[in-house]
């Protein structure tokens, strides 16, 4: 019987509402309070209509915010009363796929504590089971075709539920209700073991007995994951880690490390109780922490560094080879050099067995492929290297909304692209360097899946400044072929909105301080050490560093010993005799240096910069760090290694009109006779030292760091440290990468 004090409200949400079991969530409530309607999923988010007393009402609606499950992120709440109509009971009802698709896609999620206890206890159907999940943890975006989150929808329709998985599944009491990855070893995905070409090893139980036992005897294979392919060797073995830098022509580029918990962690690294909370948070990201000495880690998981990239086992699969094993294992991302990670089991056939003794495959297919993602500790935030599994494509939200649907599509290294329509920028995971076919192809795809997963058409394209970028000439094709708006937008000035965007500044300018390794210019030179002025609307190049020549452009970038020789022919000309003792002069015969100088006198290929992250090489160069570079950034990394805050005192520079002089930086540190620490300390301070002087022109505004540069810890932290001593306020990056990764994000608000 209907009372006065009834009432009928239909509650639309948005979200990360769905796959997060808050259907079941939304039942046991309504059941709760004595409610009667429904919930439903749409293309939007939630929708939930319930009729019943008021006060029941009211009491509902707040525990939809205060009890929600703990993965679940409302974004946006409508209330909408209407006339009563009589529900007889609260049902949950099928979900609809027609309207705009607004509903936030899940990033996959680790393994949950329940979910571990089942498949650790013997008596449990789902036992050592590799894919056991349920509607807290296990694969979403990695697994989803199209909206709604239905199993019909996913990549695991394939596998029909048998009757004890089924009734989980449609139980709304069960924490496996409306789980769409729901599966048990009677009718989901299993694993199979393979040599490298191809021939049948070992099924399900008896392929993970085989791999633990190849791994002990210094095999290298391939385990296909959650969103793509690692390739995993023991990190304790300095054979098999040779073996596989041999074969994948890896270099000295640090290995990233699988611990089986947090304790072993604990033998291997020095860990903050913040670094620990990262490590063990739900998106199960690597983190980079300080390694302990004399630990029988092979020195061949990160050559010359003080640091390595830990992480914990975030898949079943994963758990149950790390805890038989019991040793740290190397997972890194399997990949041709340059390509995406492999994700399909033909495609790990096809490109990985070279560098595999092994194969062990799953049958559950990979939709999206999605590499691990990676983050630091940076004045103790949360500071990512590369924004992918666990976080993307979960949206960052802007400080006010668009006016249009947006494509920008990135960068060229690093590359992530982004759609944003109404007050949200939904990025891409991790893409990476834009350098070969594939790796081409994967960035459209991504792009086409973006689309299709949000029915999205742009209405205008954003691309980087750079004429010969990839991802700009896609752009200027794509925008042409579908009559919409082309624009490009300067690379640090996109640094600089993106770095804005995040941290929801509204209408007003910061002095933006944005360093990296290379960017076209206004001025079609590459910049990289930047002072703007800016706001959303425009931006002006205030200060720079002066520039110096690439002798032989991009192979400087990969040679520190020509950025450093271009700055000893700038400083002291051809006649290098009295500097013979360099080690950056002796890395060059006589004939050698005499072409040099007249490739850099002429200016031929030797492009002219501005960078910071040059001048990082340049003086990791003439202190003798490297004069070669195994690996983008390795320079100013294994800098990092000796940076010693004891050290207060900095280098001469000079600052006049809006140019930085770093003659006097570099006259200084070639004459420093000190220990390696200390002049690297000085080295570093000075930059910081740069950064505060200039800010005192513009105290009246906020302090903006941006651009890869500021990945350095201690640069960062530094600069911090001093800005903290003068009451100046300091923007950093804490939701997307201050890095290339970033530029998506700032293409899309400059659209506007």
């Amino acid at each position: 019987m209907k009372k006065k004090t009834d009432k009928h409200l239909k509650i639309h949400l948005t979200g990360a509402v769905q796959g997060v079991g808050f259907r079941p969530f939304v039942y046991n409530q309504a059941v709760k309070y004595g409610l009667t309607g429904y919930v439903i999923n749409d293309t939007h988010g939630v929708i939930i209509e319930v009729e019943g007393d008021e006060k029941n009402i009211n009491q509902f609606l707040i525990s939809l915010q205060t009890e929600k499950p703990p993965l679940a992120h409302i974004f946006s709440q409508e209330i909408e009363e209407l006339p009563l109509t009589g529900f007889t009971d609260f049902q949950i009802r099928k979900s609809e796929s027609k309207g705009k698709k607004e509903v936030f896609i899940l990033p996959d999620i680790s393994t949950c504590n329940e979910c571990f206890k089942e498949m650790n206890d013997h008596k449990d159907r789902r036992y050592r089971y590799p894919f056991i999940n349920c509607t807290n943890c296990g694969p979403r975006f990695t697994i989803i075709e199209r909206l709604p989150y239905d199993r019909p929808n996913t990549t695991m329709k394939k596998f029909k539920m048998c009757p004890d998985c089924e009734k989980e599944y449609n139980d709304p009491n069960n924490r496996r209700f409306h789980a769409q990855p729901n599966a048990c070893p009677v009718c989901g995905p299993h694993i199979n073991l393979y040599t490298s070409d191809k021939k049948l090893v070992a099924e399900r139980e008896e392929a993970l007995k085989e791999t633990i036992e190849l791994l002990k005897k210094g095999k290298i294979l391939a385990i296909k994951g959650v969103g793509g392919f690692h390739l995993v060797c023991d990190a304790t073995s300095d054979f098999a880690i040779e073996t596989l830098r041999e074969r994948k022509r890896r270099g000295e580029k640090p290995f990233a490390v699988m611990f089986k918990d947090i304790q072993q962690i604990k033998e291997y690294a020095d860990i903050t109780d913040f670094e620990e909370a990262v490590i063990l948070s739900p998106e199960r990201p690597i983190v980079i922490v300080k390694s302990k000495e004399d630990t029988n880690l092979s020195k061949g998981v990160a050559p010359y560094l003080d640091r390595i990239g830990v992480f914990l086992p975030y898949s079943p699969l994963h758990y149950l080879i790390l805890n038989d094993y019991e040793k740290p294992l190397v997972m890194t991302s399997a990949n041709l050099s340059d390509e995406p990670i492999v994700k399909d089991n033909d495609e790990a056939f096809e490109k990985l067995s070279i560098f595999t003794d092994y194969i062990l495959v799953h049958n559950r297919d990979i939709k999206n492929r999605v590499d691990d993602s990676v983050v630091r500790i940076i004045d103790k935030k949360i500071s990512f290297i590369r924004r992918s599994r666990g976080y993307a494509p979960l949206p960052v939200k802007l400080p006010y909304k668009l006016d249009k649907k947006v494509l920008a599509v990135g960068g060229h290294q690093k590359n992530t692209i982004a759609i944003g329509f109404d007050d949200k920028a939904f990025l891409s995971q991790h893409i990476g360097d834009l350098e070969t076919v594939d790796a081409c192809k994967n960035f459209e795809e991504i792009i086409y899946s973006f689309f299709d997963l949000y029915s999205f058409q742009p209405d205008v394209v954003i691309a980087d400044l750079h004429p010969r970028y990839y991802s700009t000439q896609w752009a200027k094709n794509f925008a042409q072929e579908n009559n919409i708006p082309f624009i490009q937008v300067q690379h640090h000035y996109t640094h600089t909105l993106s770095l804005m965007a995040e941290n929801q500044l509204q209408d007003e300018k910061i002095l933006a301080v944005s360093w990296d390794g290379t960017g076209y210019g206004t001025d079609g030179n590459l910049w990289g050490g930047e002072f703007l002025f800016a706001d959303y609307k425009n931006f002006e190049r205030i200060y720079h560093f002066d520039y110096f020549r690439l002798i032989g452009g991009e192979k400087a970038v990969k040679e520190p010993k020509r950025v450093a020789l271009s700055i000893l022919f700038d400083m002291f000309g051809k006649n290098l005799g009295k500097l013979s003792e360099l080690r950056t002069v002796k890395a060059f015969s006589d004939k050698e240096l005499n072409m040099l100088y007249s490739i850099w006198q002429k200016g031929i290929n030797s492009p002219l910069s501005s960078s910071v992250g040059r001048l990082f090489d340049a003086a990791a160069s003439l202190i003798d760090i490297r004069q070669i570079l195994s690996y983008e950034g390795q320079s100013g990394m294994i800098m990092e290694n000796y940076y010693n805050w004891q050290v207060k005192d900095f280098y001469p520079f000079e600052i006049k009109k809006s140019i930085v002089n770093w003659r006097p930086v570099f006259e200084a540190l070639i004459e420093d006779k000190s220990e390696i620490d200390i002049r690297i300390s000085r080295f570093i301070n000075t930059l910081a030292q740069i950064v505060i002087d200039i800010y005192k022109d513009f105290e009246s505004l906020k302090l903006g760091l941006t651009g890869g540069v500021f990945q350095n810890k201690f640069l960062t932290e530094k600069i911090i440290q001093l800005a903290q001593e003068k009451n100046i306020q300091v923007l950093s990056h804490k939701k997307v990468s201050a890095n290339d990764g970033g530029l998506s994000l700032g293409q899309i608000v400059y659209s506007c």
